[in-house]
């Protein structure tokens, strides 16, 4: 919500990181040159990807409680995006948990059906689904960047995962498809895949 300067508003609670998060893409978000009406928009659509996670995830040291952020942060920080609908899709999409994912037609009534229909269109990995990679080298290139921005920073704490099969199967996945798309979409997001494959193979698997 804007205040009459036209700078976002935000509760101070020391103790709130995902408002600490809000506040740190706010600074990212003027820095690249998104408008005044892109700060509203994606202070909007991070309160709203934070919903489900300040009910489900049981605290707010959770490894996924500030996906939604950091995924935005990654556009703008490693692919230099300022598009506001981009990084508003980037705080909504949800690759990995489906109990965290918010429904589209509430993204709808709250931020639009453009909104809406950018975030359920999203290529995602989905079991016995269509296919991965078809998905994502069909898709616009702003729905691609937002994919693997979103994918990358769930794969950047796939540490944490307790399921080492799930783990593996993270990292086979990122060699054969994401891995792959990257490089072909963008060099700094191919640069962060490549290390993470190198990282995670020596460290935990």
């Amino acid at each position: 919500m804007s205040d009459d300067t036209g700078s976002l508003r935000f509760r101070r609670d020391e103790g709130d990181r995902g408002l600490h998060m809000e506040l740190r893409l706010e600074r990212a978000a003027k820095k690249a040159g998104v408008p005044g009406e892109g700060l509203e928009l994606l202070a909007r659509a991070h309160t709203l990807a934070m919903e489900p996670r300040r009910t489900r995830l049981g605290g707010q040291r959770h490894p996924d409680f500030l996906h939604p952020g950091r995924s935005a942060l990654i556009l703008l920080l490693d692919a230099a995006v300022a598009e506001p609908l981009l990084l508003a899709g980037a705080t909504l999409a949800e690759s990995e948990r489906e109990d965290l994912r918010v429904p589209g037609g509430r993204i709808a009534a709250a931020l639009g059906e453009a909104v809406a229909g950018f975030v359920t269109g999203l290529p995602s990995p989905v079991p016995d689904g269509p296919d991965l990679m078809e998905l994502l080298v069909t898709a616009e290139d702003g729905a691609r960047l937002v994919a693997l921005a979103e994918r990358l920073d769930h794969l950047r704490h796939a540490h944490l995962w307790t399921d080492l099969a799930a783990r593996r199967a993270a990292h086979a996945q990122a060699v054969e498809v994401w891995a792959p798309v990257a490089a072909r979409t963008h060099p700094r997001l191919a640069d962060r895949y490549r290390w993470w494959i190198g990282m995670f193979s020596r460290r935990h698997l």
